[in-house]
C-alpha cells in the first residue's frame, strides 16, 4: 500500500482528526435523514461537511458518508450517485463532469501491513479522478490510485493500480502478493 501520508495513532494529529470524523458522522447523519427535497438543509449540510458550497452543477444524493470532508475536492459537474463514501483522510479530488454509480467507495486511508505496526500507524495516499470518468455502481477506489480522463470503472471494479486515460477496467482484483 502506498503511504504517502503517515500518522501515529497515538498522537495529537490523531486526536484531532478523530475528533473530526464524529464532527462528520453526526452532520453526514443529520443530512441522511432529511427530505429528498430540503435543498436549503442539504446545501447547509454539504457546506459544513466539505468546509465550502458545492461547485456549481454538482449533485449529490444522499445517504453520502465522508470521515472527513474537508479532504474531499469536487469540481464543478461533478455526480454523486446514492450510497457513496468518501474515506477522504489523504485527500480525494473528483475534476469536473465525473459521475459516480451508487454504492461506490473511495478509500484514502489503511493500515501497515506488518502485523506489530498494524495499530500504531494510519497510513494514507491521496486518489485523483480526472475529466469525465464514469465510475460503476459499486466499484472500490484503492489508496494512492489515479485515474485519467475519460476512462470508465465498471460496476463492482476494485482499482488498485492507476488507470490510463480513456480506458475501461472490470473486475475485482484479489491475489496473493506475499506471506509475512
Amino acid at each position: 500500500m502506498s503511504s504517502d501520508r503517515l500518522m501515529l495513532v497515538h498522537s495529537p494529529e490523531f486526536r484531532a482528526h478523530i475528533e473530526r470524523v464524529q464532527r462528520v458522522t453526526d452532520l453526514t447523519s443529520r443530512l441522511n435523514v432529511l427530505p429528498f427535497g430540503d435543498e436549503a438543509g442539504k446545501a447547509n449540510l454539504f457546506e459544513q461537511i466539505l468546509g465550502k458550497p458545492l461547485p456549481t452543477g454538482t449533485t449529490i444524493y444522499p445517504p453520502f458518508y465522508t470521515d472527513h470532508g474537508l479532504h474531499l475536492d469536487l469540481a464543478e459537474r461533478v455526480f454523486i450517485n446514492q450510497n457513496c463514501t468518501f474515506l477522504d483522510y489523504a485527500g480525494i479530488r473528483l475534476a469536473e463532469g465525473v459521475w459516480i454509480g451508487p454504492k461506490a467507495t473511495f478509500i484514502t486511508g489503511g493500515h501497515p501491513v506488518d502485523p506489530a505496526e498494524r495499530q500504531l500507524y494510519l497510513t494514507g495516499a491521496p486518489i485523483d479522478v480526472a475529466e469525465n470518468v464514469w465510475i460503476g455502481a459499486g466499484a472500490t477506489i484503492l489508496p494512492g490510485v489515479t485515474i485519467g480522463r475519460d476512462a470508465v470503472i465498471a460496476a463492482g471494479a476494485v482499482v488498485a493500480d492507476d488507470v490510463p486515460p480513456a480506458t475501461l477496467v472490470t473486475g475485482p482484483k484479489a491475489s496473493v502478493r506475499r506471506q509475512y
